[in-house]
């Protein structure tokens, strides 16, 4: 967006500024050079010298829609006017000064007249001091107001018909990519700032959150996309007190959720409820318009949905303040929360997960689930190594039994889920009847109105919650369908990682989706632990011929179950 103060620098006194202010937005460019900034200033001008005003300073707003009130100049003109600094106010015509028949109604009809400001609008044949000439300013604010309408619909028609067609809808690409300079519909990679786009997802895979990743990045001195932008000659704004060099969390995140490093094209992602709000609303995934293999990826498919998994939850720091790389993915497999690392700052003492809900509110809710961090460590390895050898060595049989497994859980979790989302639906259609029954006993004076805004704040919050279990259910359905069709994507993981003897985050974060552990028990005097792993794209897997010893620890023998 372009702004610009251009003040025409001519000494006044103060209460006696004739303010002549200049608008000009992307939209009223396409009506011609008449509106420009320069006619507008050379008109507005030569009609104050007609008039013999002095004191003149020009205000400019440049790249402004007429809808939005929140211009930096005209903020300050304002500002001006409520300090009592300000004579009058002159404009090209009544478009130039806003498009929303309101507050610019409010304006000129309230704020203007109580300080005593003189409005003008030239073109327009608009003066305050001649009341016989703003009768007919109404109704001018109302058609500027439609004309923007207007305009909006057809810019909202055409980037539409633009988007379902494949073709980008951003000005601009993502960080990482620059337009081909001999087709502005295509992007090409930008390998240096795309070799700090694969840095940032590698840090995420290794357990870094966002906020760590842009110390890290600040820390070496690596460019901030504005500066990067600067630096290969595009025009960037920088705000007040901001710090461009530095890294801020906002764009670290952003950049971990753009489904453009995939290589795919996706678009209407976010909305606005009317022309003239300017707040963006962010649309659920399965609204947006995605076409896939429309320019090279920077990111694979596999660490970018490791990724997404990774961001679902929050990432926690040990209690010693460093990243685990099993953090957050151990679950407890009787109440479902997370099991926490507790790091023992004793050197002869082990580190080890116990269940969140135990460690705060003790045993009245759960059991401990206690389970020493190189007791887990060892079992995972140990059979990440056994599913991955036998998935390459015996392919065709592993993705024939992943497969079969996968169709089972899938076919039995979407029955499950479809169950209880029906009778999600029901219910809020019952709500929906309920709230209508109250409403007319209202009306015809069965029950109160107090009574009424009681009673139906109450099943509305129950529909508000039966609607987001509903969404939840609809996003669980649909990931369990993706995950029935992505086992060959887990073969591409195990050629990736061919031989894997130690572990790390990345691998970690790349095959396992969460590890749930089951509170010990202890049979004939041998206490037992059961823990079963869950694998990204194929879920729980038992292969053939496996060593399914238990580890064994000083106390307890730890055993995975399938």
């Amino acid at each position: 967006m372009r702004n610009q103060s251009t003040i025409n620098k001519i000494p006044f006194a103060e209460g006696d500024e004739t303010a002549l202010y200049t608008r000009l937005s992307r939209d009223d460019e396409l009506t011609g050079e008449s509106n420009s900034i320069k006619n507008q200033r050379e008109l507005l001008l030569q009609y104050a010298k007609s008039k013999g005003y002095a004191n003149v300073q020009v205000y400019v707003d440049d790249g402004y829609s007429g809808t939005n009130f929140n211009r930096p100049d005209f903020k300050r003109m304002m500002e001006r006017v409520e300090a009592g600094l300000i004579k009058r106010v002159i404009v090209k015509d009544m478009s130039r000064f806003g498009r929303n028949y309101l507050e610019v109604g409010y304006y000129t009809e309230v704020i203007f007249p109580e300080y005593d400001v003189q409005f003008i609008a030239v073109n327009d044949n608009v003066d305050s001091e001649v009341q016989t000439d703003n009768d007919f300013t109404p109704f001018r604010n109302i058609m500027n107001e439609w004309y923007a309408k207007d305009i909006s619909k057809k810019m909202k028609s055409a980037i539409k018909a633009k988007g379902n067609s494949g073709k980008h809808t951003n000005p601009l690409p993502p960080y990482g990519y620059i337009k081909d300079p001999n087709d502005k519909n295509k992007w090409l990679i930008d390998e240096e700032a795309a070799t700090v786009v694969r840095r940032i997802f590698g840090l995420c895979m290794q357990g870094f959150g966002p906020s760590q990743i842009s110390r890290i990045l600040t820390d070496e001195g690596i460019d901030t996309p504005k500066i990067h932008a600067k630096k290969m000659g595009r025009k960037v704004t920088i705000r007040a007190n901001e710090m461009p060099e530095a890294w801020a969390d906002q764009t670290v995140g952003a950049i971990l959720g753009y489904w453009e490093y995939l290589g795919w094209t996706v678009n209407f992602k976010t909305k606005k409820k009317s022309f003239k709000s300017k707040k963006v609303i962010l649309l659920p995934s399965d609204e947006w318009q995605v076409f896939k293999d429309t320019q090279e990826p920077i990111i694979d498919e596999e660490t970018f949905w490791a990724v997404q998994k990774i961001r679902e939850g929050k990432r926690r720091l040990d209690s010693l303040g460093e990243p685990n790389a099993l953090s957050g993915m151990l679950f407890c497999g009787d109440c479902g929360h997370r099991l926490y690392l507790r790091r023992q700052r004793n050197p002869h003492q082990k580190d080890y997960f116990v269940c969140s809900v135990y460690r705060k509110k003790r045993k009245y809710f759960c059991t401990s689930h206690f389970i020493r961090l190189e007791d887990i460590e060892k079992i995972l390895l140990r059979d990440l190594r056994q599913v991955t050898t036998f998935a390459r060595e015996h392919e065709s049989e592993f993705l024939d039994l992943a497969k079969k497994r996968s169709l089972r859980e899938t076919e039995k979790l979407r029955a499950e889920n479809k169950a209880s989302l029906d009778k999600a639906v029901r219910r809020i259609a019952e709500i929906d009847g309920i709230i209508q029954k109250l409403y007319e006993d209202n009306v015809s004076g069965k029950i109160s109105d107090e009574r009424f805004v009681k009673m139906a704040a109450t099943y509305e919050a129950e529909q508000d919650g039966l609607q987001q279990t509903a969404q939840r259910l609809k996003d669980e359905i649909s990931a369990v369908r993706e995950e029935g069709e992505s086992v060959d994507r887990f073969m591409k993981l195990v050629n990736k990682y061919s031989d894997i003897t130690e572990l790390n985050a990345e691998i970690i974060r790349t095959f396992v989706e969460k590890i749930i552990v089951y509170e010990a028990e202890k049979n004939d005097g041998i206490k037992t632990q059961r823990v079963k792993i869950v694998y990204n794209c194929v879920g729980t897997v038992s292969v053939p011929n496996a060593d399914n010893e238990p580890v064994k620890t000083d106390k307890t023998k730890i055993i995975e179950v399938a």
